[in-house]
């Protein structure tokens, strides 16, 4: 008999999640589970591995015990992660040697500004796809190893082991038997030569990091290993792992040249596919590994925002602005417009295409008449200015328009900042009938390797649209708002290193 469900854990910068999904693309049974934020010091986020694992592990059991489903229900395990997020364990116990210093971090702000003063940007960009900054994970490991007593002594002798958040979880649900990435999440750390497909012993004698840490680099839709049957009764392989970005790319459908997506989550990705070849980047994006499967590579453009639906949540968790994520479309629609407020959500810096670590959020514009509804609908607003400077640097880049514009995330559930966005970008855009494309890339990846979908045509077949969202904003207006973005942007930029 086969078997029913592919399942997609789901790990996210906030919270961990687990999918099943049956054959045709649909969700048979969610769990999810938030976990605690830690912030040590301004500029710093970190996670507790552990609770990481604990977490991602109980709602995997979790979805399961809803629909009363077995191990041999189970076709394959994909996994879909963070990225950029940094883990380092010791080999014997699995212990971490430290908190995992997620994505959004600055803590290595200054080291990367010694890097760029030696003169190794280029070098970096050429081999890795990536401009240096902290967002990556070479700096974070770098500082681990340097700031933990004993962490390099213990590395050079073999001792510990790094991953990014998908090689931490690999390594738990084989019991330590495999230590591997794929190749799309290696791409992300900044070590990664995305044209041999090789760790770069260049790169890791530049940070001092010990080859012998890092993890084997794979295809993303590979036989990793299987799961300890202590965890889910009997072993189930794991299949597919790819970084959240691409694999919501993958989950999209995006399997052409031109073809992009943008995921409205924590932060806000826009990846568009480029074909067998990487194409470098000119207007500050960065050039990364889409998806490898079997000894096919794909490759993407991407435009990171570091601050996108954590916009809306700041409003409602730090400043109580709002209740829920949701009132905040009812309170965008109370209002004609901001009333000229904008918010620059740089509280994390700025990524692409400005990649300013010092930049800090405002809010500009400001008059006695600006309300709360003006500041929720300035938030939203927010999400969509960013997307349009990344989609316009991207046809700069690729010298041609995007083909197709599809949108993802939890936040595109906000039909008015869909209906904003194709405002701004002047282009219509489509959503999905599952949002959720992010892990069901994931389990795709992993039911294409075990033989669950046959092939591509496959998934193709299982896309569905639930609305399309067409531009109506006259040409005159789009540019005094963008004009008035762009104002606002640039009395943000290098804040924090002038105070």
């Amino acid at each position: 008999m086969r078997k029913k469900y592919v399942m997609a854990l789901d790990q996210g910068t906030t919270s961990a999640r687990c999918i099943l999904y049956d054959r045709q693309g649909r969700q048979a049974s969610v769990a999810q589970k938030e976990f605690r934020q830690i912030y040590p010091r301004e500029g710093w986020v970190e996670h507790d591995p552990m609770d990481i694992w604990s977490t991602q592990i109980g709602v995997a059991q979790e979805a399961m015990l809803k629909i009363d489903a077995g191990y041999e229900d189970i076709d394959s395990i994909g996994i879909t992660n963070q990225r950029e997020t940094t883990v380092v364990w010791d080999r014997e116990t699995g212990e971490p040697v430290y908190n995992a210093i997620v994505w959004q971090c600055r803590r290595t702000a200054e080291f990367c500004d010694s890097l760029r003063a030696q003169g190794v940007e280029g070098l970096i960009r050429e081999k890795t796809g990536l401009i240096i900054d902290p967002y990556f994970s070479g700096t974070k490991l770098r500082w681990i190893l340097e700031n933990v007593e004993g962490a390099m002594e213990k590395a050079q002798s073999g001792q510990l082991l790094f991953g990014t958040i998908e090689t931490w979880l690999i390594w738990r649900l084989t019991g330590g038997r495999v230590h591997a990435t794929d190749y799309s999440n290696a791409s992300r750390t900044m070590m990664f030569n995305i044209h041999t497909l090789r760790w770069d012993d260049e790169i890791l004698d530049m940070l001092g990091i010990p080859a012998c840490m890092l993890p084997q680099p794979q295809p993303s839709s590979a036989i990793f290993g299987e799961s300890d049957p202590r965890i889910f009764g009997g072993a189930i392989p794991i299949a597919g792992a790819a970084g959240d970005q691409q694999s919501a790319l993958f989950g999209q459908v995006c399997f052409a040249e031109g073809e992009a997506k943008n995921t409205y989550g924590t932060g806000g990705f826009m990846l568009v596919n480029t074909g067998k070849e990487p194409v470098m980047s000119g207007n500050g994006l960065l050039t990364t590994v889409a998806w490898g499967i079997g000894d096919e590579v794909s490759y993407a453009i991407e435009g990171s925002v570091f601050m996108s639906g954590a916009t809306i949540q700041w409003l409602r968790d730090e400043v109580g602005l709002l209740e829920s994520s949701a009132q905040s479309e009812r309170m965008a629609r109370s209002v004609s417009d901001t009333a000229g407020a904008y918010i620059v959500p740089a509280f994390t810096g700025l990524g692409a295409p400005y990649w300013d670590p010092y930049a800090r959020g405002a809010i500009m514009g400001l008059t006695r008449g600006v309300n709360k509804n003006h500041i929720a609908r300035a938030a939203l607003e927010s999400m969509a200015y960013q997307t349009y400077d990344l989609m316009n640097a991207m046809e700069e880049d690729m010298g041609h328009t995007i083909k197709t514009f599809k949108v993802d995330g939890g936040a595109c559930a906000n039909d008015f900042l869909l209906e904003f966005q194709a405002d701004i970008i002047d282009m219509p855009l489509c959503r999905p009938e599952c949002i959720e494309t992010t892990s069901l890339g994931a389990a795709y990846l992993a039911g294409l390797a075990t033989g669950y979908w046959r092939s591509r045509d496959d998934i193709i077949a299982n896309w569905r649209m639930d609305r399309a969202f067409e531009p109506a904003m006259s040409a005159e207006r789009r540019e005094t708002l963008i004009k008035g973005w762009h104002e606002a942007v640039g009395r943000t930029l290098g804040w924090a290193r002038n105070v």
